[in-house]
């Protein structure tokens, strides 16, 4: 297994170096002009503030795509069909509140609007990236992204 990318490496890891790794399902949802669905982390929950593509864990017994089917469906109120939900690439992150497998899955089918259910932000972007601060875990996305595109810019814009 590669090793895993490192979040906040100056940060103490709570749980030791043998701890579990939860399994997350994270959705690319894009639309035809090619862009992609960003998320705020709401308050309380850690990186809050944060940019990411959205998901969550996987309960007991739940296959990613039928996480994400639910996670969807409880973050954002959209429906999708297990069907549509492409398995894309997968990366271990090492955060220091936990060790997560984020499996990333592209999604380009949905039914209903929008709806932010947790009080979270959500922006259509583009490369390179205006929100700040992205998650760790999601700029290997924009990465794979920029790669799949012949993208050869910055995937982020510069801070002001």
């Amino acid at each position: 297994m590669k090793q895993p990318l490192v979040a906040d490496a100056d940060r103490p890891r709570e749980g030791g170096a043998n701890r579990a790794i939860t399994e997350v399902a994270v959705g690319i949802l894009l639309q035809s002009d090619g862009s992609f669905l960003l998320t705020s982390r709401p308050e309380g929950k850690v990186y809050a503030g944060y940019w990411e593509f959205p998901g969550g864990k996987l309960e007991t017994g739940e296959t990613v795509a039928h996480a994400l089917r639910r996670e969807l469906h409880e973050e954002l109120g959209i429906h999708l069909d297990v069907s549509d939900v492409q398995a894309w690439k997968t990366e271990v992150v090492d955060y220091p509140h936990a060790l997560v497998r984020l499996n990333f899955c592209k999604v380009s089918r949905w039914q209903g609007e929008l709806q932010m259910r947790e009080g979270q932000s959500c922006t259509w972007a583009q490369l390179p990236v205006q929100s700040a601060p992205v998650l760790p875990g999601a700029i290997p996305v924009l990465h794979w992204l920029a790669e799949e595109r012949g993208y050869a810019g910055p995937i982020q814009a510069p801070a002001h």
